[in-house]
């Protein structure tokens, strides 16, 4: 099925939606649960596309949100210096270069350290505008990081297409009052407004007073 939309902006999540790093994201999650005694299935199912201390106070909800802070901030270490198997998403590339004329901002609840060093990772230019853990006080899935990257470009939410991976990020697009792309194998079980395998589906055509997304989903 092809579909197309209008929009005057882009806003992208990095994991799962510009990069790969499950490999990495999953193995160092599970080391710090293992202790805790909670189940793999259940942290998977939390950890991602949240900031790290939000997927503690729900993992852990008795435990002292201060203690959460600091190992939060453990774990964004830990992750900036693992980028062992960090590659692009497919289409990674193409759409970013695409986009390099158009309004788009990247939007993930990494923080500068760790955007910085995965989109290195997987060599792709990170763009201008970033909205990042720093930069938000409600983590996804609030929609405040796309409120406020649309507010930064001057786009109404309503002209702005999300691409997003996890079901917190969905969540946050869609109360956002934006469109939102599911990237990914698992992204359509989060009821985006279409969903793609990978960035590859996706191509950018100008069009008057924005530009247009072509895409092919499945």
């Amino acid at each position: 099925m092809t579909t197309t939309l209008r929009a005057r902006a882009v806003l992208l999540d990095m994991d799962g939606t510009l990069v790969d790093s499950t490999a990495v994201v999953e193995r160092l999650w599970l080391q710090w649960a293992e202790p805790h005694g909670l189940d793999p299935a259940f942290v998977l199912d939390v950890v991602h596309g949240r900031q790290g201390h939000q997927s503690m106070a729900i993992m852990l909800p008795e435990r002292d949100h201060a203690i959460n802070l600091i190992e939060n901030q453990q774990m964004l270490d830990r992750e900036t210096g693992d980028v062992e198997g960090v590659v692009a998403i497919g289409g990674a590339q193409q759409l970013l270069d695409a986009l390099a004329r158009h309004p788009h901002a990247i939007v993930t609840s990494a923080d500068v350290a760790l955007m910085t060093a995965r989109m290195d990772a997987a060599g792709l230019p990170i763009p201008e505008l970033r909205v990042t853990a720093e930069s938000v006080s409600a983590s996804k899935p609030h929609p405040e990081g796309f409120l406020k990257a649309a507010a930064m470009l001057g786009i109404d939410p309503a002209d702005c297409v999300v691409f997003e991976d996890s079901g917190a990020g969905i969540q946050a697009g869609r109360a956002a009052g934006m469109t939102v792309i599911g990237v990914g194998r698992h992204a359509a079980a989060h009821n985006p407004t279409l969903a793609v395998p990978d960035l590859t589906h996706v191509t950018i055509t100008e069009a008057e007073d924005g530009f247009e997304l072509t895409v092919e989903a499945p």
